[in-house]
């Protein structure tokens, strides 16, 4: 492509040309550089001098800290949501038909005989627990929480990885440290490894 003449015969659109071919090529060299004059997320956030850089590298620290309580809370609440199903409980009260031979039909029932009393009545009742396993119910309480939850996490990933992407050591090794951090600091309540 450098020797090409992409525009008409005259040398003014030749030389923008082989420009133009440059700095495409600059743009997609794949190399870790050190420039603090790094653009990051847009050409008006780039730092001019080292205290500029300085502050930038600590946003990437806080906002890879950031992600990593996310990941956390996003775990404890899965958690939280996850034992609020296991001890939901559904109270079946004596009918027409004896329980006895409901729960024998029922493989999936497991139950223990209870007395329930109420201003001093007394009514005998299963408690059967819901099974493990089963997927849970979609809740209006739980599922809009979980999936804007799920919409921050990915969004402070990708500016965590358009971040790398620059190939700024500094900025690499931000979002390393502050990964670091996050997990020294909440790690322990995450279950699963997310990036």
């Amino acid at each position: 492509m450098d020797g090409m003449d992409m525009g008409g015969h005259d040398g003014s659109s030749s030389s923008s040309s082989a420009s133009s071919n440059s700095t495409m090529t600059m743009l997609m060299a794949m190399v870790f550089q050190t420039d603090i004059r790094t653009p990051l997320y847009a050409n008006s956030w780039t730092p001019h001098h080292a205290g500029a850089y300085a502050g930038t590298c600590i946003f990437l620290i806080a906002l890879a800290v950031i992600a990593r309580l996310l990941v956390a809370f996003r775990a404890r609440q899965e958690r939280i949501w996850a034992d609020h199903d296991a001890r939901r409980r559904y109270v079946v009260v004596n009918g027409k038909e004896p329980v006895a031979e409901r729960l024998s039909r029922d493989s999936d029932a497991k139950g223990a005989t209870m007395v329930i009393s109420e201003n001093g009545v007394e009514e005998r009742v299963v408690v059967v627990e819901k099974k493990d396993g089963a997927t849970r119910p979609w809740r209006f309480s739980v599922d809009p929480v979980r999936a804007a939850m799920d919409t921050v996490i990915v969004g402070v990933g990708y500016l965590l990885m358009l971040a790398v992407m620059t190939m700024n050591v500094g900025y690499f090794m931000s979002v390393l440290g502050g990964t670091f951090l996050g997990s020294l600091l909440v790690g322990r309540y995450s279950e699963v490894y997310h990036h």
